[in-house]
């Protein structure tokens, strides 16, 4: 995948994702197995960037679903993911609701997401737009860079530049301004209406222009 900016972006399936589907004869307790699929994603994090990825995000779509595990060694694991990639390129950690197609309601927040701030990951992509997220809750993310995602895959109407706008607004009180480097910055992130990531063409001008429109001139990473 290749960013407006011609940075390359590569998705990477988090540890849980495998955990959750194997079956375990080897290591005798869930955390130890998330552990070891840590290791194995960490190879592949270094491998992504050695081939020449600028940004690799990790998509984790059970710290949502399970919550009390999450709480247990979720951020010990996804650190684990991460020893020792730090300046090899930006690191990002997706925390998915499901998908749009066949999870139809959601909550107004998310089960497991104040306590990324302790993780070491750069960047986390959040899902704003279907759920109606409120978004006081990115307050206790200071020092992130935040990817808001502000399309609703739910539904099959385009949105206007207006109403992508107002949801960015809706995050702004939020979300420390530049220009302190330490402070948490905010980008937009276009979803196809089909469910595929979009930050080119059609969709990707609509985003720019709604991102204008809302004030955020300065606050894309």
């Amino acid at each position: 995948m290749t960013t407006p900016r011609g940075r390359s972006r590569s998705p990477c399936p988090a540890r849980s994702r495998w955990r959750s589907r194997a079956q375990d004869d080897y290591y005798g307790s869930r955390e130890a197995l998330a552990l070891g699929y840590a290791e194995a994603v960490n190879e592949e994090i270094r491998d992504l960037f050695a081939a020449g990825a600028d940004i690799v995000q990790l998509d984790e779509p059970y710290l949502q679903a399970r919550p009390a595990e999450a709480g247990h060694y979720g951020v010990k694991v996804i650190n684990r993911a991460l020893e020792g990639v730090t300046g090899l390129g930006t690191t990002a950690l997706h925390l998915c609701f499901g998908y749009a197609a066949i999870i139809h309601e959601r909550p107004a927040g998310y089960s497991f997401l104040p306590e990324l701030a302790a993780c070491d990951v750069e960047q986390i992509s959040i899902e704003t737009a279907q759920s109606n997220l409120d978004c006081s809750v990115l307050a206790a993310l200071d020092g992130k860079t935040i990817i808001l995602g502000v399309i609703d895959l739910s539904d099959p109407a385009v949105e206007t530049p207006e109403v992508v706008a107002d949801r960015v607004r809706r995050a702004l009180p939020h979300v420390p301004a530049p220009p302190a480097r330490a402070r948490p910055r905010l980008r937009h992130e276009v979803h196809h209406p089909r469910g595929g990531e979009r930050e080119d063409g059609r969709d990707g001008r609509r985003g720019r222009r709604a991102a204008g429109r809302a004030g955020l001139a300065g606050r894309r990473a």
